[in-house]
């Protein structure tokens, strides 16, 4: 079903029967490398909105598909707590992959959506044509879920937008002092649904206690060797030039390790940049076109 917006909206089940959704914009049969775009912790696919729309109607329009994990957005919630992780969640994404016919694709994650694609790039490296990672990275500093954990745990309960917005500009104001207005009512939108109730953010409550419970005290477990397994990909690495959860030692140590990498450090934005402000999606869309133009010249060398 298409609709004014720009995009169509795909239902599939996922592997254990779960109905998933995820926004489709673009056509199919563009001649160019499609893209996947995957949300953060409690995030869904209005996040990509507006780079999804750039992403497919400007030069080289490509087709995009930005999925909303289970318990997000118009995907169902799922009784049973422990299924909201990164591995259930992307045998969740290759599902809908297959679902949509896409065998590759250029990959776009935000934080969680980034440990995504390090999940991917163990269980399907042939899918990772190109990857963009959001503000995220192999290691994951304490102090950025700290703070992740602390907002989630005392969420607002803001009963209208203007209410909502001043919420969140008070828990990340510091963070993203680059916003503007317009901005952060975008990031309402995205974040909140409008209900009988009043406004209620788009995701299952229980996604919380996942958060709740994990130990800061002790080191997370670091991803360099699924990291590594992506060197052969062409990336770009976006950090936020205040994020506490990337930290600027991790992104130095990413591009050491790896020969394909692009960076760009996005001032007055934390974790994590919007990807629609500034020049980020023409960056980002010059990116997957230099990658794109990339591989063609090898494979006619």
């Amino acid at each position: 079903m298409s609709n004014h917006e720009g995009f169509s909206d795909f239902f599939y089940a996922a592997p254990d029967g779960l109905r998933l959704h995820a926004r489709v914009y673009g056509e199919a049969n563009s001649g160019h490398w499609p893209v996947v775009c995957l949300p953060g912790l409690t995030r869904n696919a209005r996040d990509f909105h507006e780079l999804a729309l750039r992403l497919s109607t400007g030069p080289n329009p490509r087709k995009v598909a930005a999925f909303d994990y289970r318990g997000r957005g118009q995907s169902a919630y799922d009784p049973d707590l422990s299924h909201y992780n990164v591995g259930v969640e992307a045998g969740d994404v290759l599902a809908g992959l297959a679902a949509l016919g896409l065998e590759e694709a250029a990959f776009i994650g935000t934080s969680r959506g980034g440990l995504i694609i390090h999940v991917l790039g163990a269980l399907r490296p042939a899918a990772l044509k190109a990857i963009v990672l959001n503000d995220i990275g192999p290691v994951i500093e304490p102090a950025g879920l700290a703070h992740i954990q602390s907002y989630l745990e005392r969420a607002p309960k803001p009963k209208t937008v203007a209410e909502a917005m001043n919420a969140q500009r008070s828990v990340h104001g510091r963070d993203f002092p680059a916003l503007t207005e317009a901005d952060w009512k975008r990031m309402v939108a995205a974040l909140y649904r409008e209900t009988d109730l009043g406004l209620l953010p788009d995701f299952d409550p229980k996604l919380v206690d996942t958060v709740a419970g994990l130990d800061l005290s002790q080191p997370l477990p670091a991803l360099w060797p699924q990291f590594d397994a992506l060197a052969a990909i062409p990336l770009l690495a976006i950090r936020g030039a205040n994020s506490r959860l990337l930290s600027v030692d991790t992104l130095r140590r990413m591009r050491e390790r790896h020969p394909m990498m692009d960076t760009i450090t996005v001032e007055g934005q934390g974790h994590a940049p919007f990807l629609e402000t500034g020049s980020l999606p023409d960056d980002i869309a010059a990116f997957l076109a230099r990658a794109e133009r990339q591989e063609g010249s090898k494979q006619e060398a």
